[in-house]
């Protein structure tokens, strides 16, 4: 699959957008209208992105000496998984009820990625999802978010070992892929091409956020700064930085991840 190739006008155009805005433009690149209509497409977003507590949805604070602190726990679990597995359910969920089937998700967590995935799936009729908890490890705030979720499509079971250790059985069941179409099976992992799709947005709406004009030649740089695990939330950069200087820079960004 080739990148869309994106020219300053349209980065011009893309500037002055809001967070949802900018998620619909960028889903509209990569999916379709005959495979899913441009209204309904925007519904689903608009709908993913409903419970959000910040009206922004995503919101970028400005702190002192050129530091800014783009701040992506708004949704419920306060995890930034929210902001791309509620998009990544609500595609699912489209076409799935489309298609007539059911899956099941399958989802190993260290903690947020479980109780983000829960809450955008709970209490959908065309999936289960089925958590592995590695009991011990998880705040208990995230092990509450997931234990606690009283719908019969969530099913959460705690298990021995660390998050890396429980994902070994899950690419064993994997691996099996006579075994996995016989149950339609599924997970909802960081390279996920939808969670990385969505995850693009961050970079663009927190780029045009710090640049004050985009007539200059060449485009301001933007030094990007992201705490991180697993290095999940990194996967959407190298797309987002084809057409955009996301360089080493006095301008600093920073991802706070919750």
């Amino acid at each position: 699959m080739e990148l869309p190739q994106l020219d300053r006008e349209t980065l011009c155009q893309w500037s002055t957008l809001s967070y949802p805005g900018l998620v619909k433009e960028l889903c509209a690149l990569f999916i379709g209208s005959e495979l899913l209509p441009k209204d309904e497409l925007n519904d689903l977003i608009d709908r993913a992105f409903s419970r959000f507590r910040h009206r922004e949805v995503v919101h970028l604070s400005r702190l002192r000496n050129g530091l800014n602190v783009l701040e992506l726990w708004h949704g419920v679990t306060y995890a930034f998984k929210d902001l791309s597995l509620s998009c990544t359910a609500q595609f699912l969920q489209y076409f799935l009820e489309k298609r007539e089937k059911h899956v099941t998700v399958v989802v190993g967590t260290s903690g947020d990625t479980g109780s983000a995935a829960i809450e955008s799936v709970q209490g959908a009729k065309n999936m289960d999802i089925i958590v592995l908890l590695p009991k011990g490890h998880c705040t208990k705030i995230q092990e509450l978010q997931m234990t606690t979720v009283l719908k019969q499509n969530v099913h959460v079971f705690g298990v021995e070992g660390n998050s890396d250790e429980l994902d070994e059985p899950i690419k064993t069941v994997f691996a099996d892929v006579a075994f996995v179409k016989k149950h339609n099976l599924m997970s909802l992992n960081s390279i996920n091409w939808s969670r990385v799709l969505v995850q693009m947005a961050h970079h663009f709406f927190a780029y045009f956020q710090c640049t004050p004009s985009l007539d200059t030649h060449p485009l301001p740089l933007v030094e990007v700064v992201v705490p991180t695990g697993a290095a999940g939330n990194l996967a959407a950069l190298p797309g987002a930085a084809s057409p955009l200087p996301l360089q080493p820079s006095s301008r600093k960004l920073s991802w706070l991840l919750a």
